[in-house]
């Protein structure tokens, strides 16, 4: 039963594929979108199978199909944004701090 729980979760899974300032691609694991403070943030994970790190960016809507996503450069709201992701999938994955 839980094999088969994993595999639907999986196969939900959304790659993102996300340029930067400069021009580059890079794939990312979409892993949720989290509101904070009237501001929604992408929870997001390289698709680099040696990755590990999260990476969190605000959402800015350009128009009613487009959005920028932006880094985050407040400590206090990536913790903020963070220890909710946390907190929502505590039973689902483990953290190192």
């Amino acid at each position: 039963m839980e094999d088969k729980q994993l595999l639907n979760e999986e196969e939900q899974s959304s790659i993102l594929t996300l340029t930067d300032e400069n021009g580059v691609d890079t794939d990312f694991e979409y892993l949720d979108c989290i509101e904070y403070e009237s501001k929604e943030y992408l929870i997001l994970m390289p698709a680099d199978e040696l990755a590990t790190e999260i990476v969190i960016l605000e959402v800015e809507p350009v128009d009613e199909e487009n959005e920028n996503y932006l880094s985050v450069e407040d400590e206090a709201v990536l913790n903020a944004v963070y220890a909710i992701f946390k907190d929502r999938y505590k039973d689902i994955l483990t953290f190192e701090d």
